[in-house]
């Protein structure tokens, strides 16, 4: 065994790529946990009043967890791979960013533009 590996630090396998020790995925496991078990407290336990600062909260803490398994599981990092996984990673988040608000947006402006249907229509359409 080398003296890095004795040490803690990353073991390197035959591909030369980095590989986690058993306290990093402790780590990560444990922080997951916590960030899980902190939304599911603040939901089920209905601690803040405001349902607006429960879901910024949860969704913050859904961000930070996204980059706990990008860091602890998946091992990625600027270093790694010649920073080709951090450009993907970047140009996937930024695609997502655009389909999402593009569909919140595309969705809101239809509830917005939307005919309203008076209650005579209302009443025909029901099943």
């Amino acid at each position: 065994m080398s003296a890095a590996s004795e040490a803690g630090h990353h073991d390197h396998s035959e591909g030369g790529q980095a590989h986690g020790s058993v306290k990093s995925y402790v780590t990560g496991f444990v922080l997951s946990v916590i960030l899980t078990a902190i939304p599911f407290w603040l939901v089920m336990g209905k601690v803040l009043p405001n349902v607006v600062w429960t879901t910024i909260i949860v969704l913050a803490l859904a961000v930070v967890q996204i980059v706990v398994h990008m860091v602890y599981f998946l091992h990625m990092n600027t270093k790694s791979e010649g920073g080709w996984t951090i450009l993907a990673l970047i140009f996937t988040v930024t695609l997502v960013v655009i389909t999402l608000t593009g569909s919140i947006w595309v969705m809101h402006h239809l509830n917005t533009n939307m005919m309203p249907m008076s209650p005579h229509d209302l009443l025909h359409h029901q099943p």
